[in-house]
């Protein structure tokens, strides 16, 4: 098992930012979640990975072939403290570099096969809640793709290649990382409520008959986003076109629910 690296040491970063993708890719839940993870987050933001930041980057982007979905479910959460210590420290990444990885980051997001949140073996996986944090951070970083992420997301709810259904907080996650995106100044009506096409879409071959994963999973989504549009966040508030877009959502949770208001 590959220890922690410890920084009192003279490691270089580009040694210890090595050490931490491996561990990153590990089967293990404790190396890769509890020691890998942990101390990728505390020394990205501490600035002790500078260094070796776009390398990481580099190497998440990377990750989203990976053949192992513990690997791949990881990678979001990676770029997501490398997103987050360049946007503290403006300069330190080029603009290229983020491009790079969001355009990686947007091909395997909607297409990951493998959303479960748990694995008994593997701990955690969490890739549509990892992905939403990775969602929210390339907002942040690259303020001209908001409205496409906002369908990315969409995309992401309504994928119907998948078995699982939401059961680890995943609809609460995208919808913060959706919330956080709507509050971004400067959208407007149209461009905040378009991605609903993306679900009525998705949603009009419906008919009688179980509800498949996917549209669950869909529904789940909208109902804990209206609630986020009605609270909104602790940190930022109620977003500018809350209200339309409610009312937007509101619409298509009448399908399951027709007895709403």
């Amino acid at each position: 098992m590959t220890s922690v690296p410890d920084f009192s040491s003279d490691l270089p970063a580009a040694r210890v930012a090595a050490l931490l993708v491996e561990q990153l890719a590990s089967a293990d839940p404790e190396v890769r979640d509890a020691q890998g993870y942990t101390a990728t987050a505390r020394w990205t933001r501490e600035g002790r990975l500078d260094e070796a930041l776009e390398w990481l980057g580099d190497r998440a982007a990377e990750r989203f072939g990976h053949p192992e979905v513990q690997a791949r479910a990881f990678a979001p959460l990676m770029l997501r403290c490398v997103l987050d210590r360049a946007a503290a420290v403006p300069g330190l990444l080029p603009e290229r570099a983020v491009r790079r990885w969001y355009a990686a980051f947007a091909d395997w997001y909607p297409a990951e096969p493998d959303t479960r949140g748990w694995d008994d073996s593997l701990g955690w996986l969490h890739a549509v809640a990892h992905g939403a944090d990775a969602g929210a951070a390339f907002a942040r970083a690259l303020p001209a793709h908001r409205v496409e992420l906002l369908h990315l997301c969409a995309r992401r709810m309504t994928a119907p290649h998948t078995e699982y259904r939401y059961v680890q907080a995943e609809d609460a996650r995208l919808a913060r990382a959706m919330t956080g995106i709507l509050l971004a100044p400067g959208l407007t009506a149209g461009q905040a409520t378009g991605w609903l096409t993306v679900v009525t879409g998705a949603l009009a071959g419906g008919g009688p008959g179980p509800v498949p994963p996917w549209a669950f999973n869909t529904f789940a989504t909208l109902q804990a986003l209206h609630l986020h549009l009605a609270r909104g966040l602790a940190e930022g508030g109620v977003p500018p076109h809350a209200d339309r877009v409610a009312e937007g959502v509101a619409a298509v949770l009448r399908l399951p629910s027709p007895w709403l208001a």
